[in-house]
């Protein structure tokens, strides 16, 4: 059998899962992302934007690197959390407002590129100096865990969650950006722990309870919805 009929019989069935998101800046950021949509000019496509914010998330985990010999690379990391926020909000806005979406392809690519960007971001924080690298190594396993959790439910219930109890992708590069300028004052808070540890270990709690609340509730409903016969 040729190979394009075979994949075309395997995907044939393929359906795109309900986007859901309801974090604290969801409205406003997505009035401004269509906005910004209509006017790229026509030879910047969705490609552009991925490429673009997956180097800007490798490029703030190399300034956090790098911000143990300057903290002009904090400011640094900023920039680049801002290029990371253009391109990762603005490639799948583009692609809807075109009507050139490929669903597949851009699940894909789109999530395997923000695992690899991730590590990179964490690696940085863990070499920076102001973070513990357990704490580190802690928040990028959970981070982990809740991407693994959100895409086993995208393809188990048919919905893509893209924040949890209304903290998503961009409330963290705000509060990040937030953590860098208060960096800058007060590196050492509480009698003299890392205010980044403070904050690790905040998330890690944060994002423990999210993981298991979401698995919990997913467990629950899938079986109700899918009984022993």
């Amino acid at each position: 059998m040729p190979t394009a009929v075979l994949t075309k019989g395997m995907f044939s069935g393929f359906r795109t899962a309900q986007r859901v998101h309801q974090s604290v800046l969801s409205k406003p950021e997505r009035r401004v992302l269509i906005w910004a949509a209509k006017r790229i000019p026509m030879w910047i496509n969705s490609d552009h934007l991925t490429m673009l914010g997956f180097a800007a998330q490798i490029g703030t985990g190399v300034c956090y690197g790098l911000s143990r010999s300057s903290q002009f690379w904090l400011g640094a990391a900023i920039f680049c959390l801002a290029l990371n926020w253009v391109g990762d909000s603005l490639d799948g806005t583009l692609a809807r407002v075109r009507d050139s979406q490929r669903p597949r392809y851009g699940f894909y690519v789109d999530h395997i590129l923000d695992s690899i960007g991730s590590v990179a971001l964490m690696a940085g924080l863990a070499l920076s100096g102001y973070m513990n690298p357990w704490v580190s190594t802690g928040l990028l396993v959970l981070f982990l865990l809740l991407s693994i959790q959100s895409y086993l439910a995208t393809y188990t219930l048919g919905e893509f969650h893209m924040s949890f109890f209304r903290f998503g992708p961009t409330e963290l590069r705000v509060l990040l950006a937030i953590g860098n300028l208060a960096l800058f004052r007060w590196p050492y808070v509480l009698h003299g722990h890392r205010l980044f540890d403070i904050g690790g270990l905040i998330g890690i709690f944060g994002m423990s309870a999210m993981f298991g609340f979401s698995t919990a509730k997913n467990i629950r409903r899938l079986y109700v919805e899918e009984p022993v016969r």
